[in-house]
This record gives structure tokens, sequence and C-alpha cells, in this order.
């Protein structure tokens, strides 16, 4: 027994709409030129007369044709109503700023702890040296500089950068009453002719809040160590972890050149990068004391300890520093950052922790200061 609808066939002549033929079809009438009206679908119903004018058509609810993607098919969404409980967000500018905290370095891989955020002085640069976080701080400028070079100001650094046959100068820019004054730290001939400026010239050079004295020096950042290089000297190694502060990295440089330290390490993407500032607080060190970046401080203590170095953290936890039970050991001193320390997995790898004897209601020094202190210790009696 046939079920369904057959497909119509075609006929060549015009037939009325909508006749039944015997097979339970329906066929519509179709002439050469065009349909008439009537004319069955593909599905083989026929959807009936459509009115040839706009007037005849039935009155349509809704948007015009051609105001949506599709028709009339897609209809606006109403407005939201917040619900009774909810509460309106507070503006962006109210909302009170805070650092995220770092997560703590997973112990399984020494490479977890290079999985942190940038530090906030890169930042800085990356914008132009603008503030991006608090828009209503005054900004501070970085001084700009081609890739691969780096503006040097103050005496002290500029005129150690003179000295230094590893470094590549490039420009020299001085006041006339600077010029004198270099002379003197830096006895002539130099090896870059110096240019005569004015004062504003180097504030529009470098910005306004950057205390030059008067002169810079535009040169290639130096040439990065190795660690090899850096145990054939002698002296006690200073390694920081994640210490961001151009200034306090430039002043521990300057405490190492002065108590005979080997070198300074420190982390290749949460530490500073060499800028005018950490020059100037090494006052001339950044010349003379090598500066290591290792990609992984814990690994960089694992190689220490092969090369026979005793790695030391300093911990306000740990029993005070005596500088006579290091006698005969070469040391490696690891310092953290201000507030947070050491990181659990570089504290876990040293060989020992030791803190400084604090009298007085001040709880912790500033990370340079608490160096200088331990740099002297183990020099007294180390």
């Amino acid at each position: 027994m046939k079920t369904g609808y057959p497909k119509a066939p075609h006929s060549q002549g015009a037939r009325s709409p909508g006749s039944r033929s015997q097979g339970g079809g329906f066929q519509g009438s179709r002439s050469q030129g065009s349909h008439s009206q009537g004319s069955p679908s593909r599905g083989g119903f026929s959807k009936g007369p459509r009115p040839e004018s706009d007037e005849a058509r039935p009155a349509r609810s809704g948007p015009p044709r051609g105001q949506f993607a599709k028709g009339d098919r897609f209809r606006p969404k109403p407005a939201y109503a917040p619900r009774p409980e909810e509460q309106p967000r507070a503006p962006v500018a109210d909302i009170p700023d805070y650092e995220a905290p770092m997560p703590e370095p997973i112990a399984r891989e020494h490479e977890a702890e290079d999985t942190q955020h940038q530090r906030p002085d890169r930042e800085r640069q990356h914008s132009g040296g603008h503030n991006t976080r608090h828009p209503g701080a005054q900004a501070r400028r970085v001084p700009v500089a081609p890739r691969g070079t780096v503006w040097l100001y103050g005496f002290h650094a500029v005129a150690a950068a003179l000295t230094n046959p590893a470094r590549r100068l490039r420009r020299l820019v001085v006041t006339s009453e600077a010029e004198s004054t270099l002379a003197r730290e830096c006895p002539r001939p130099w090896p870059v002719s110096p240019e005569q400026v004015d004062r504003p010239t180097i504030d529009r050079l470098l910005g306004q809040d950057v205390v030059h004295q008067g002169v810079a020096l535009l040169a290639d950042v130096l040439a990065p160590p190795s660690l090899q290089s850096a145990l054939e000297r002698d002296g006690p190694i200073i390694v920081l972890d994640q210490v961001t502060d151009p200034r306090n990295v430039g002043a521990i440089m300057r405490s190492a050149a002065a108590f005979g330290a080997a070198a300074v390490i420190t982390q290749d993407r949460n530490a500073p990068e060499e800028n005018g500032a950490l020059a100037k607080a090494a006052s001339g060190a950044l010349e003379t004391i090598p500066l290591l970046r290792a990609v992984n401080i814990a690994r960089t203590l694992v190689a220490l300890k092969a090369a026979d170095v005793w790695c030391v953290g300093l911990d306000a936890s740990g029993p005070p520093l005596s500088g006579a039970a290091f006698t005969g050991r070469r040391v490696a001193l690891v310092l953290g950052a201000e507030g947070e320390g050491m990181r659990r997995l570089t504290k876990e790898t040293c060989d020992e922790v030791a803190g400084l004897p604090i009298k007085g209601g001040i709880e912790s020094l500033n990370v340079s200061a608490a160096a200088s202190v331990a740099l002297y210790e183990l020099g007294r009696t180390g």
C-alpha cells in the first residue's frame, strides 16, 4: 500500500491550483515563463496566493523588516532590570588598589619560581614611565634610550663608565659647570667628546625628577658575565631574591664593592634592569662588580653549593649571624625582598638561615642596610 504524497509531475498545460491527482498528491500549474498562483512548494504544499502589492499584504506586528539581522525572527531583548537584592557596582575610581599576593612556588620543581608576576618598575618602563596603576599619582618618566643602551647620570656613575674599557660609549652631554667637575673626577682625555648643553636640555632627555647633576652619558648595556667568571673572583657572593627596587640593588652593589664581594646575582625577571637609577645608587660599582642575572635562583644556589660555596639565607627567624662560624668557607649571602623576605623554595635551598640581632622598636632593616651589616660581619672574622 502506497503512503505519503508522490511528487507531482510536470504539466505543460495550465491547471487549476490545488487540483488533486489520482495518487493523492497536489499538483500545481507551471508555465514555461513563471509560476502561477498556487504553485506548490518543494515539500508538495502550496503557501497560497501571494499578493502583488504591499497594500494587499496583511499588517505585520513588530519592527519593520530589515531592522534586525534576519527579518522579524529576532526580537529585541527586554531591558535588564536588576533584582532588588543586587547592589550597584562602585565606580572603578572608587575601588581601592592593591597588590595581589604572589603564589607560593611549587616545591616539586625549581622552575616553579619563574612563574611570578612582572615587576612594577618594568611595567612603568613598558608604559612609557607613567604610573598606570594610580592615575592621580605624579608620573615618573623613565629616560628613553635606544634598544640595548642606557642613560647613565651623576658624577660617580659617569666617571666610572668613562674609565671602563668594557663599556661602549655613545654620547656625553654636560653643562659648562659640570664639565669642570667631571674633569676632576675623571681626568681627560675621554673616550667620547662632550657636548655642552644647558640643564633644561638634559631634563628633557632624562626627565624633570632625575637628579643628574648636569651630566649624562648614553652607553651600551654591559654584557652579562657568567657564573664561572664570578666564582673565579675572591670574596663572598650576594644573591638577591626578587629585590625589585633599583636603588636598593645599586646600594647593595656599592656595599659589595666596599667590603670585597665577588659578584651580585639577581633574578632575570623579578629584578630591575640596568638603568641610570641603579648606576647612580651604585656610585660607580656597576662598572667594577659583576651583576649576574639568573633564570632560577634556587638552581643557581644548587650550582653554588656544587662549587663548594656555603649558602646562608638572611632572615629574622634565624640565629644571629657570626662571621667566625664561616672561617675558611666561601659564603653566598642570600637576601629576599623587603616585607616578604626570601621565598619558601629559596629558603629551603640554603644551607642555613641566619639573622641580624636588632634592638629597639625597629622590626627590620632596609635590604641594602642589612646587606652592608652582613658583609661587614662576614669580612670581620670570616
